[in-house]
């Protein structure tokens, strides 16, 4: 494994865990801090798969680019577009005043990450969880 992909995969992970702890807080919840690092996990999975593969992608933190280059290798992945799609919103739009994420959100978001990981996880040859 290339020092690139190692790296990917270990901010991965850390996003993974720190959505996971947000999530499950029961003091001071910060639904927001959820719904990103739920993001950013997905967004650095798919960026470690397209790395492993060797194919090229933009600097954006937009998910739908990202699954429709890997979707050259995995075109059943075509059926996440619309939770990758719902779940961009959250890398740079609620970073910011005016904009909050929900309880509600948060269970989504993390949702989606806990689905989507797992597959991202095994592509890369690693384990599911």
């Amino acid at each position: 494994m290339s020092d690139e992909l190692s790296e990917w995969i270990s901010k991965a992970e850390a996003d993974y865990f720190s959505a996971m702890r947000e999530y499950r807080a029961r003091k001071h919840v910060n639904h927001d801090a959820a719904c990103f690092h739920a993001q950013q996990s997905v967004e650095k999975y798919l960026k470690a798969v397209l790395v492993d593969h060797g194919i090229p992608f933009p600097r954006t933190h937009d998910l739908l680019p990202l699954l429709e280059a890997c979707q050259k290798r995995h075109a059943l992945w075509a059926a996440w577009h619309d939770d990758v799609e719902w779940l961009s919103q959250y890398a740079v739009l609620f970073r910011y005043p005016g904009e909050s994420a929900t309880a509600d959100d948060a269970k989504k978001a993390v949702g989606i990450m806990k689905t989507l990981c797992p597959e991202l996880r095994r592509t890369l040859r690693l384990s599911p969880e």
